[in-house]
């Protein structure tokens, strides 16, 4: 595992947007694997500036999101398909169609997953893959206990996972309680990965995933094993290493 270790949040983005655009300028059809949250809005910022300052064309990538909760619609403001668009689809030159989330909202979320499956094996193998950390060590949506061999499924949103994701919604009632989220096999299936955090709160996390051992319990350990791990943290995130 690469550590490329960052002052602040915004060099953080800054890096993961380096990393991005060298990806997009490299490949004749590049596929992004992406996520959502508050970590990863810097880096979506910066891809949109510059897109506009010419520097990136997303005419010929395709992109498949971590996940998506269950019962929103797309227009929903809360649903991950809305931030998307909101945050960086709608503000460069990449089309409705090559841009992919979970749907949420279908009646069978079983055949969702196996259809989200195989839309990834279509595209090819992912690219490069953006990822998060949980502070429960939840990669995507995977919480503790998820198998290392799973594909995409429906999830039950741990307690402290729909916590942390509250501030996003009216009340904690309204957050949901199952989402379906990429696999642990899937992720793992991407060529590169590029795992992003920030903020001292994740200091315990980022230590667990580097020297911990590789459980079931982190799901993030199982980053590990994979060849090509790039992890860009700021100071704080890598106060404990």
């Amino acid at each position: 595992m690469e550590i490329i270790r960052t002052s602040n949040y915004d060099a953080m983005s800054k890096q993961a947007c380096d990393l991005i655009i060298e990806t997009v300028q490299q490949l004749e059809r590049p596929v992004l694997g992406l996520a959502t949250g508050s970590t990863p809005e810097g880096l979506y910022q910066q891809l949109m500036e510059r897109h506009e300052n010419g520097d990136v064309s997303f005419k010929d990538v395709k992109t498949f999101n971590l996940d998506e909760y269950v019962g929103l619609a797309s227009d929903d403001p809360n649903s991950y398909r809305y931030y998307m668009n909101n945050k960086l689809f709608h503000h460069i030159d990449l089309s409705d169609d090559q841009a992919f989330l979970p749907k949420g909202d279908v009646s069978d979320l079983e055949q969702e997953c196996q259809d989200y499956e195989a839309m990834i094996r279509k595209a090819g193998q992912v690219d490069l893959q953006v990822l998060g950390l949980g502070l429960n060590g939840h990669i995507g949506f995977n919480e503790p206990g998820t198998s290392f061999d799973s594909r995409t499924h429906v999830v039950d949103l741990d307690e402290s996972t729909r916590k942390a994701n509250a501030r996003f919604f009216e009340s904690m009632d309204d957050v949901p309680k199952k989402a379906i989220t990429m696999g642990i096999e899937t992720i793992m299936e991407s060529r590169k990965i590029v795992l992003l955090v920030s903020g001292e709160k994740k200091a315990d996390a980022v230590r667990q995933l580097v020297n911990g051992e590789v459980t079931e319990e982190f799901p993030a350990s199982v980053l590990q094993k994979h060849e090509n791990v790039v992890l860009i943290a700021d100071e704080g995130a890598l106060s404990k290493l």
